[in-house]
Protein backbone atom coordinates (compact mmCIF):
# COMPACT_ATOMS: atom_id res chain seq x y z
CA UNK A 1 0.00 0.00 0.00
CA UNK A 2 1.17 3.53 -0.79
CA UNK A 3 2.13 5.61 2.20
CA UNK A 4 0.12 8.70 3.01
CA UNK A 5 1.83 11.94 3.95
CA UNK A 6 0.82 11.24 7.56
CA UNK A 7 2.59 7.86 7.36
CA UNK A 8 5.74 9.52 6.00
CA UNK A 9 5.56 12.23 8.66
CA UNK A 10 5.27 9.60 11.41
CA UNK A 11 8.41 7.91 10.16
CA UNK A 12 10.31 11.17 9.80
CA UNK A 13 9.37 12.10 13.36
CA UNK A 14 10.93 8.80 14.50
CA UNK A 15 14.04 9.09 12.30
CA UNK A 16 16.30 11.00 14.77
CA UNK A 17 15.67 8.41 17.50
CA UNK A 18 16.15 5.53 15.09
CA UNK A 19 19.43 6.98 13.81
CA UNK A 20 20.68 7.50 17.38
CA UNK A 21 19.86 3.89 18.27
CA UNK A 22 21.51 2.54 15.12
CA UNK A 23 24.66 4.62 15.60
CA UNK A 24 25.15 3.38 19.14
CA UNK A 25 24.62 -0.20 18.04
CA UNK A 26 26.83 -0.09 14.95
CA UNK A 27 29.45 2.57 15.78
CA UNK A 28 29.13 3.90 12.23
CA UNK A 29 27.08 6.86 11.04
CA UNK A 30 26.99 5.60 7.47
CA UNK A 31 25.81 2.13 8.48
CA UNK A 32 23.27 3.70 10.84
CA UNK A 33 21.82 5.77 8.00
CA UNK A 34 21.61 2.66 5.81
CA UNK A 35 19.81 0.71 8.55
CA UNK A 36 17.29 3.50 9.05
CA UNK A 37 16.69 3.77 5.31
CA UNK A 38 16.08 0.02 5.12
CA UNK A 39 13.65 0.41 8.03
CA UNK A 40 11.78 3.03 6.01
CA UNK A 41 11.56 0.63 3.07
CA UNK A 42 10.07 -2.01 5.38
CA UNK A 43 7.63 0.61 6.68
CA UNK A 44 6.74 1.54 3.11
CA UNK A 45 6.11 -2.10 2.19
CA UNK A 46 4.14 -2.93 5.32
CA UNK A 47 0.45 -2.66 6.09
CA UNK A 48 0.93 0.53 8.07
CA UNK A 49 -2.75 0.92 8.89
CA UNK A 50 -2.66 -2.28 10.96
CA UNK A 51 0.43 -1.32 12.99
CA UNK A 52 -0.91 -0.38 16.43
CA UNK A 53 2.27 1.15 17.91
CA UNK A 54 4.47 2.53 15.12
CA UNK A 55 7.36 3.42 17.44
CA UNK A 56 7.61 -0.13 18.77
CA UNK A 57 7.29 -1.63 15.28
CA UNK A 58 9.99 0.64 13.83
CA UNK A 59 12.34 0.04 16.75
CA UNK A 60 11.95 -3.72 16.42
CA UNK A 61 12.61 -3.71 12.67
CA UNK A 62 15.63 -1.41 13.07
CA UNK A 63 17.08 -3.44 15.95
CA UNK A 64 16.93 -6.68 14.01
CA UNK A 65 18.52 -5.03 10.98
CA UNK A 66 21.33 -3.81 13.24
CA UNK A 67 21.73 -7.26 14.78
CA UNK A 68 22.15 -8.74 11.30
CA UNK A 69 24.67 -6.02 10.47
CA UNK A 70 26.63 -6.68 13.67
CA UNK A 71 26.81 -10.40 12.88
CA UNK A 72 28.35 -9.70 9.46
CA UNK A 73 30.50 -6.91 10.88
CA UNK A 74 32.25 -9.37 13.20
CA UNK A 75 33.47 -11.31 10.16
CA UNK A 76 34.62 -8.07 8.48
CA UNK A 77 36.51 -7.00 11.61
CA UNK A 78 38.69 -10.11 11.27
CA UNK A 79 40.02 -8.85 7.93
CA UNK A 80 40.08 -5.15 8.87
CA UNK A 81 43.53 -3.60 8.49
CA UNK A 82 44.81 -2.57 11.92
CA UNK A 83 42.69 -1.46 14.85
CA UNK A 84 38.97 -0.76 14.41
CA UNK A 85 37.51 2.31 16.11
CA UNK A 86 34.00 3.80 15.93
CA UNK A 87 33.18 6.75 13.71
CA UNK A 88 33.42 9.92 15.83
CA UNK A 89 30.60 12.47 15.85
CA UNK A 90 31.29 16.12 16.58
CA UNK A 91 29.36 18.21 19.07
CA UNK A 92 25.82 19.04 17.97
CA UNK A 93 25.42 16.14 15.58
CA UNK A 94 21.78 15.00 15.92
CA UNK A 95 22.82 11.36 15.61
CA UNK A 96 24.33 11.62 19.09
CA UNK A 97 20.77 11.43 20.38
CA UNK A 98 19.56 12.22 23.91
CA UNK A 99 22.07 13.58 26.43
CA UNK A 100 19.88 14.47 29.39
CA UNK A 101 21.27 11.90 31.82
CA UNK A 102 24.73 10.63 32.71
CA UNK A 103 23.76 7.22 31.33
CA UNK A 104 22.72 8.69 27.99
CA UNK A 105 25.91 10.73 27.67
CA UNK A 106 28.11 7.80 28.60
CA UNK A 107 26.33 5.45 26.19
CA UNK A 108 27.52 7.52 23.23
CA UNK A 109 30.96 8.41 24.60
CA UNK A 110 33.83 7.27 22.42
CA UNK A 111 35.21 5.14 25.24
CA UNK A 112 31.95 3.24 25.74
CA UNK A 113 31.37 2.81 21.98
CA UNK A 114 34.79 1.18 21.81
CA UNK A 115 33.91 -1.06 24.77
CA UNK A 116 30.63 -2.09 23.13
CA UNK A 117 32.73 -3.97 20.59
CA UNK A 118 33.41 -6.54 23.34
CA UNK A 119 29.72 -7.40 23.65
CA UNK A 120 27.67 -9.89 21.69
CA UNK A 121 25.10 -8.37 19.31
CA UNK A 122 22.25 -9.15 21.74
CA UNK A 123 24.15 -7.66 24.68
CA UNK A 124 24.85 -4.55 22.66
CA UNK A 125 21.21 -4.15 21.65
CA UNK A 126 19.89 -4.62 25.18
CA UNK A 127 22.48 -2.24 26.66
CA UNK A 128 21.73 0.50 24.13
CA UNK A 129 17.96 0.24 24.38
CA UNK A 130 17.96 0.15 28.18
CA UNK A 131 20.81 2.49 29.09
CA UNK A 132 20.46 5.14 26.41
CA UNK A 133 16.74 5.07 25.64
CA UNK A 134 15.23 3.78 28.88
CA UNK A 135 13.20 0.99 27.30
CA UNK A 136 11.59 -1.27 29.88
CA UNK A 137 12.86 -4.84 30.02
CA UNK A 138 9.40 -5.99 28.89
CA UNK A 139 9.65 -3.79 25.79
CA UNK A 140 13.17 -4.99 25.05
CA UNK A 141 12.04 -8.59 25.39
CA UNK A 142 9.30 -7.97 22.81
CA UNK A 143 11.75 -6.26 20.44
CA UNK A 144 14.27 -9.12 20.62
CA UNK A 145 11.73 -11.96 20.90
CA UNK A 146 13.13 -13.17 24.21
CA UNK A 147 11.74 -13.46 27.73
CA UNK A 148 11.75 -10.49 30.10
CA UNK A 149 13.98 -12.44 32.49
CA UNK A 150 16.49 -13.02 29.67
CA UNK A 151 16.46 -9.33 28.82
CA UNK A 152 17.28 -8.47 32.43
CA UNK A 153 20.08 -11.03 32.61
CA UNK A 154 21.60 -9.86 29.32
CA UNK A 155 21.48 -6.24 30.47
CA UNK A 156 23.20 -6.96 33.79
CA UNK A 157 25.87 -8.99 31.99
CA UNK A 158 26.44 -6.25 29.41
CA UNK A 159 26.58 -3.53 32.04
CA UNK A 160 29.12 -5.53 34.02
CA UNK A 161 31.36 -5.92 30.94
CA UNK A 162 31.18 -2.18 30.26
CA UNK A 163 31.84 -1.27 33.90
CA UNK A 164 34.93 -3.49 33.99
CA UNK A 165 36.53 -1.60 31.12
CA UNK A 166 35.24 1.91 31.78
CA UNK A 167 37.44 4.51 33.42
CA UNK A 168 35.75 7.66 32.15
CA UNK A 169 34.62 10.35 34.58
CA UNK A 170 32.13 13.11 33.88
CA UNK A 171 33.83 16.47 33.26
CA UNK A 172 32.38 19.81 32.26
CA UNK A 173 33.08 21.63 29.00
CA UNK A 174 35.50 24.14 30.56
CA UNK A 175 37.56 21.35 32.14
CA UNK A 176 37.56 19.43 28.85
CA UNK A 177 38.88 22.46 26.95
CA UNK A 178 41.59 23.01 29.57
CA UNK A 179 42.68 19.39 29.29
CA UNK A 180 42.92 19.62 25.49
CA UNK A 181 44.92 22.84 25.72
CA UNK A 182 47.34 21.29 28.21
CA UNK A 183 47.57 18.12 26.13
CA UNK A 184 48.37 19.97 22.91
CA UNK A 185 50.93 22.19 24.62
CA UNK A 186 52.64 19.09 25.96
CA UNK A 187 52.40 17.17 22.67
CA UNK A 188 54.00 20.01 20.71
CA UNK A 189 56.70 20.80 23.26
CA UNK A 190 59.11 18.31 21.69
CA UNK A 191 59.57 16.61 25.05
CA UNK A 192 57.95 13.52 26.53
CA UNK A 193 58.01 14.57 30.20
CA UNK A 194 55.05 17.02 30.02
CA UNK A 195 52.96 14.36 28.29
CA UNK A 196 53.87 11.66 30.78
CA UNK A 197 52.64 13.92 33.58
CA UNK A 198 49.23 14.27 31.90
CA UNK A 199 48.82 10.54 31.18
CA UNK A 200 47.83 7.78 33.57
CA UNK A 201 50.51 5.17 34.20
CA UNK A 202 48.56 2.56 32.21
CA UNK A 203 47.49 4.91 29.39
CA UNK A 204 46.92 3.48 25.91
CA UNK A 205 46.92 4.97 22.43
CA UNK A 206 45.01 3.40 19.54
CA UNK A 207 44.74 4.54 15.93
CA UNK A 208 42.39 3.53 13.11
CA UNK A 209 43.68 4.17 9.60
CA UNK A 210 41.64 1.49 7.88
CA UNK A 211 44.63 0.56 5.74
CA UNK A 212 44.44 3.96 4.02
CA UNK A 213 46.42 6.04 6.51
CA UNK A 214 49.34 4.46 8.40
CA UNK A 215 48.34 3.44 11.92
CA UNK A 216 50.06 0.95 14.18
CA UNK A 217 48.27 -2.40 14.32
CA UNK A 218 48.97 -2.78 18.04
CA UNK A 219 48.09 -0.22 20.70
CA UNK A 220 50.81 1.72 22.51
CA UNK A 221 50.66 0.92 26.21
CA UNK A 222 52.03 2.80 29.20
CA UNK A 223 52.55 6.52 29.75
CA UNK A 224 56.10 6.62 28.40
CA UNK A 225 55.33 4.66 25.21
CA UNK A 226 52.22 6.76 24.52
CA UNK A 227 54.09 10.01 25.18
CA UNK A 228 56.91 9.02 22.83
CA UNK A 229 54.41 8.15 20.10
CA UNK A 230 52.52 11.43 20.50
CA UNK A 231 55.70 13.47 20.47
CA UNK A 232 56.58 11.89 17.13
CA UNK A 233 53.04 12.26 15.81
CA UNK A 234 53.04 16.03 16.30
CA UNK A 235 56.56 16.49 14.99
CA UNK A 236 56.49 18.36 11.63
CA UNK A 237 57.53 16.51 8.50
CA UNK A 238 57.08 16.67 4.72
CA UNK A 239 55.93 13.04 4.55
CA UNK A 240 53.03 13.84 6.89
CA UNK A 241 52.03 16.88 4.85
CA UNK A 242 52.11 14.84 1.65
CA UNK A 243 50.04 12.09 3.26
CA UNK A 244 47.17 14.33 4.37
CA UNK A 245 47.38 16.86 1.56
CA UNK A 246 48.88 19.83 3.37
CA UNK A 247 49.48 21.37 6.77
CA UNK A 248 46.70 20.62 9.24
CA UNK A 249 44.97 23.25 11.31
CA UNK A 250 44.47 21.86 14.82
CA UNK A 251 41.46 22.71 16.98
CA UNK A 252 40.23 21.83 20.45
CA UNK A 253 36.76 20.34 20.08
CA UNK A 254 34.19 17.97 21.54
CA UNK A 255 33.42 14.59 19.99
CA UNK A 256 30.90 12.11 21.39
CA UNK A 257 30.53 14.34 24.41
CA UNK A 258 34.21 14.24 25.37
CA UNK A 259 37.34 16.31 24.78
CA UNK A 260 38.88 15.90 21.36
CA UNK A 261 41.49 17.27 18.99
CA UNK A 262 40.39 17.86 15.40
CA UNK A 263 42.85 18.21 12.50
CA UNK A 264 41.56 19.96 9.36
CA UNK A 265 43.12 20.47 5.92
CA UNK A 266 41.31 22.85 3.54
CA UNK A 267 38.03 22.34 5.35
CA UNK A 268 38.37 18.54 5.36
CA UNK A 269 38.63 16.74 8.71
CA UNK A 270 41.65 14.45 8.45
CA UNK A 271 41.77 13.27 12.05
CA UNK A 272 39.74 13.23 15.26
CA UNK A 273 41.65 12.35 18.42
CA UNK A 274 39.35 11.50 21.32
CA UNK A 275 40.77 11.74 24.83
CA UNK A 276 39.45 9.54 27.63
CA UNK A 277 39.90 11.54 30.81
CA UNK A 278 39.85 10.22 34.37
CA UNK A 279 40.52 11.82 37.72
CA UNK A 280 44.09 10.45 37.47
CA UNK A 281 44.76 11.87 34.00
CA UNK A 282 44.31 10.94 30.34
CA UNK A 283 43.75 7.17 30.25
CA UNK A 284 43.33 6.67 26.51
CA UNK A 285 44.02 8.46 23.23
CA UNK A 286 41.91 7.13 20.35
CA UNK A 287 42.83 8.56 16.98
CA UNK A 288 40.45 8.15 14.04
CA UNK A 289 42.23 8.92 10.74
CA UNK A 290 40.43 6.53 8.38
CA UNK A 291 38.99 8.90 5.73
CA UNK A 292 35.98 6.61 5.30
CA UNK A 293 34.96 7.43 8.87
CA UNK A 294 35.45 11.20 8.73
CA UNK A 295 32.98 12.27 6.05
CA UNK A 296 30.17 13.12 8.47
CA UNK A 297 32.62 14.94 10.76
CA UNK A 298 33.69 17.05 7.76
CA UNK A 299 30.05 17.88 6.97
CA UNK A 300 29.40 18.85 10.57
CA UNK A 301 32.59 20.91 10.70
CA UNK A 302 31.52 22.93 7.66
CA UNK A 303 28.11 23.59 9.20
CA UNK A 304 29.22 24.92 12.60
CA UNK A 305 31.33 27.68 14.12
CA UNK A 306 34.68 26.48 15.42
CA UNK A 307 36.80 29.60 15.93
CA UNK A 308 40.46 29.94 15.10
CA UNK A 309 42.87 26.98 15.09
CA UNK A 310 45.20 26.62 18.03
CA UNK A 311 48.11 26.04 15.69
CA UNK A 312 49.07 24.59 12.33
CA UNK A 313 50.72 21.17 12.48
CA UNK A 314 53.10 19.27 10.23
Amino acid sequence: MALTMDDVDRFEAARPRLEAIAYRMLGSAGEAEDAVQETFLRWQAGDVGRIEVPEAWLTKVLTHLCLNQLASARARRETYVGQWLPEPLLEGDPMLGPADTVEQRESVSYAVLALLERLSPNERAVYVLREAFAYAHREIAEILDISEASAQQIFHRAKKHIAEGKTRTEIDEAAARRIVDEFLAAATSGRTEPLVRLLTQDAVSVGDGGGKIPARAKAFEGAVAVAQFLRGLFKPGKAKRDLIGGSAEVYAATANGGPAVVAVVDGRVVGVMCLEVTSEGIAAVRNQVNPDKLGRATERWAACEHGEPLFTAF
